[in-house]
């Protein structure tokens, strides 16, 4: 009988096709082996999100340390306190100016820090005036009322402030004046709880001797009330 079978035509054949059809069997039900390429792919695709995460919640809770913004006022004729208690006459003199200011120090138990701010403006009216100053800022930044409305406080007494004519708002009696003045602003800014990198402000910009301190010629130094906008980064 295994003589006539091994005689029969197409046994080779049949071998190799149920060879073949046992190859396969084997080779679809073994598990497809991940490259070492391919790992790699995803081994850096999970740590660029996860680092992508860490950057987001850092920048999400990262301190507003630096500020850009402008503001524009007019010029009234009392010191700082004449605008709070409504005895300034204002004048067609007007300014416009850019700011920047950079936070120093925080306080670790309070809301409260110090700023650098400078400024650079163009004053336009009873004349063409450039101005330079920089003045150390107390900044207060917790109120009742804060998550309804932000509200900060800003208060800077003793800067420097450099004219480069000097104003004929300035000028004494005598008509002397000086270029080199004290810098003294006081300021509330507003903004959204949720969007604090946007103020909207209302500064007293304010030039003064220091009560004679710095000169003696008898002029008030220059004051405007003015708006203005904010961007912290």
């Amino acid at each position: 009988m295994e003589v006539l079978l091994a005689q029969m035509p197409g046994r080779a054949a049949l071998k190799s096709r149920i060879a073949g059809e046992e190859r396969t069997v084997k080779t679809s039900c073994t598990k497809p082996a991940v490259t070492p390429r391919r790992g790699r792919v995803w081994r850096g695709i999970v740590a660029a999100a996860l680092t992508l995460q860490l950057l987001a919640s850092g920048a999400h809770g990262a301190e507003l340390d630096w500020g850009v913004g402008v503001y524009g006022g007019r010029y009234y004729d009392t010191e700082p306190a004449g605008v709070l208690g409504g005895n300034a006459n204002f004048l067609d003199h007007y300014m416009v100016a850019l700011t920047a200011s950079k936070t120093v120090w925080r306080a670790a138990t309070l809301p409260m820090s110090v700023e650098i701010d400078a400024m650079l403006g163009q004053q336009s009216g009873r004349a063409s005036i450039t101005e330079v100053a920089v003045v150390p800022v107390l900044r207060w930044s917790s109120f009742p009322w804060k998550n309804t409305l932000q509200t900060d406080l800003r208060l800077g007494p003793l800067g420097l402030s450099y004219t480069d004519t000097v104003s004929p708002l300035e000028r004494g009696p005598d008509g002397q004046g000086s270029r080199i003045l004290n810098y003294l602003m006081i300021e509330m800014a507003f903004s959204r709880p949720r969007q604090p990198a946007e103020e909207f402000f209302v500064r007293l910009h304010h030039r003064c001797a220091i009560y004679d301190l710095l000169n003696n010629y008898g002029a008030n130094g220059e004051d405007f009330l003015a708006l203005g906008y904010r961007y912290r980064f």
